[in-house]
C-alpha cells in the first residue's frame, strides 16, 4: 500500500480525490488533509496568505502520522504567485517540515507536461487574467512554451467549485490552440476528475488538470506508476522523462 499525502485548502472540489483514488484501481491511498483557506479570493494577496507555513504545519503533522510517503500542496495559485524560485523555496520548506518528499500543484503541471512531451501548452484558467498570466509565466520559467492563455475571471474558489462538466468543457475549448501539444486547466477548486475522457476526446489531445497532476506528482515522488486510462493520457503513456 502506497499512501499519498495531499494538502488541500478549503472545501471546493475535494471530492475529486476519492474519485481519483478509486480510478487508480491499485493499492494507492490518497490521504487528504484540509488547510485553512483564509480569504477566499482569486487574488495575489489572498493566495499568498493561504499557504503560510503556519497554515500548512498542522496539516503536515497529520499527514506524517497517516503514513504518507510524499506530500503535494494542492493549491496551484498559491505556488505560482511566488514565482519559480519562491515556489521552490516553499516546497523545500514543506519537505523539511514534513520529513518526506514534497511538491506543489504548480510544479506538478510542469513535470506532467514534460512527462507527455508537451513542449507547447495552452492554458485555460478559471482565474482573472492577471493570475492566469502569472501561471503562464511560471510555466515558461519551467521551460514550456505557452501558446495562449484564456482567463475566465472567477473571483473565488467557491465559484469555481460550482462549475459542472459543461463549463469545464467550454473552458477547455476556449483555451485550445492548434499549435498546443496539450491544454492545461489549473485551479484545484475545479471539478475535473470525472471529465478527463470527455475533455481529451473533445480536444483530440492530452488535457492536464489540477487534481490529476497533483496525484500523479505524488505518485512520482513515491516512485510509483499506475496505468489508469480513465485519468487521461498522463496515466496511460510510458514514461518519457524522469525529473
Amino acid at each position: 500500500m502506497t499512501a499519498l499525502g495531499v494538502l488541500y485548502p478549503g472545501h471546493s472540489a475535494e471530492d475529486d480525490y476519492p474519485r481519483i483514488e478509486q480510478l487508480l484501481g491499485s493499492d494507492i491511498r490518497v490521504e487528504l488533509v484540509h488547510t485553512d483557506i483564509g480569504e477566499d479570493a482569486h487574488s495575489v494577496g489572498a493566495l499568498r496568505q493561504t499557504g503560510t507555513p503556519e497554515r500548512l504545519a498542522a496539516g503536515l503533522e497529520r499527514l506524517r502520522l497517516s503514513g504518507a510517503e510524499a506530500v503535494v500542496w494542492a493549491c496551484a495559485g498559491e505556488g505560482f504567485v511566488h514565482g519559480w524560485e519562491g515556489a521552490q523555496e516553499q516546497v523545500r520548506g514543506l519537505a523539511r517540515t514534513a520529513g518526506m518528499p514534497a511538491s506543489s500543484t504548480s510544479f506538478a503541471f510542469v513535470h506532467a507536461a514534460q512527462e507527455i512531451a508537451a513542449a507547447r501548452v495552452a492554458v485555460g484558467a478559471t482565474y482573472p487574467d492577471d493570475l492566469a498570466g502569472l501561471f503562464a509565466a511560471f510555466l515558461r520559467a519551467g521551460g514550456l512554451e505557452v501558446t495562449g492563455v484564456h482567463g475566465s475571471g472567477t473571483v473565488t474558489a467557491a465559484e469555481a467549485g460550482t462549475w459542472g462538466e459543461a463549463e469545464v468543457l467550454a473552458l477547455a475549448r476556449a483555451a485550445d490552440d492548434p499549435g498546443a501539444d496539450a491544454v492545461l486547466l489549473p485551479d484545484t477548486a475545479l471539478h475535473t476528475a470525472a471529465s478527463l475522457p470527455a475533455l481529451e476526446k473533445e480536444l483530440g489531445k492530452p488535457v492536464l488538470t489540477a487534481h490529476q497532476v497533483t496525484v500523479w506528482e505524488a505518485l512520482r515522488l513515491a516512485d510509483r506508476r499506475v496505468n489508469a486510462p480513465a485519468l487521461g493520457a498522463l496515466f496511460t503513456r510510458e514514461p518519457i522523462v524522469q525529473v
